[in-house]
């Protein structure tokens, strides 16, 4: 089962079941004819962003920004953190309200992944937060003993 957001607002879950019973033709490169209902719908693919499980679709004139969720992504989202590569993150935020222990980085350093960048103290228990890949240190926006909310921008990379 897929879980698909729309414009970060509608979520909807589709089964294979519900995709295989989907009347879709692919009448030119990108350009899709469905039937839903007795329905003519046109879509048109905009852009694409397969490591993201990011698509930009034109349905009957209107963009829709789409997220597609896999088993996989549910299981994360489900356990509080962040969803997509972790390749190419570029922020670290809290993956839940605490208290900053300890930093062990500082602007402009370099960093490998799975370094640690900082303790965060949540529930009686210290969270080792490393990195979650190579880079360089843009900002750090916390200091030690500074309480945080959860998704509260923590540590920025470089691009």
């Amino acid at each position: 089962m897929y879980k698909i957001k729309v414009n970060t607002s509608h979520t909807f879950e589709v089964t294979k079941e519900n995709m295989d019973t989907l009347d879709v033709v692919e009448t030119s490169n990108n350009h899709y004819h469905i039937l839903q209902n007795n329905t003519p719908i046109k879509a048109e693919i905009l852009s694409t962003d397969f490591n993201q499980k990011l698509y930009s679709i034109k349905v009957n004139n209107n963009t829709y920004d789409v997220d597609i969720y896999n088993a996989l992504d549910q299981q994360i989202e489900a356990l509080g953190f962040e969803i997509g590569a972790s390749k190419q993150v570029n922020d670290i935020k809290a993956p839940m309200p605490g208290l900053i222990l300890e930093i062990n980085v500082k602007e402009g350093q370099e960093v490998k992944e799975n370094d640690p960048l900082l303790i965060l103290e949540a529930m009686k228990m210290e969270n080792v937060i490393n990195s979650p890949r190579e880079g360089i240190i843009k900002s750090v926006e916390v200091k030690q003993g500074q309480t945080v909310d959860k998704n509260m921008l923590l540590i920025e990379f470089e691009n």
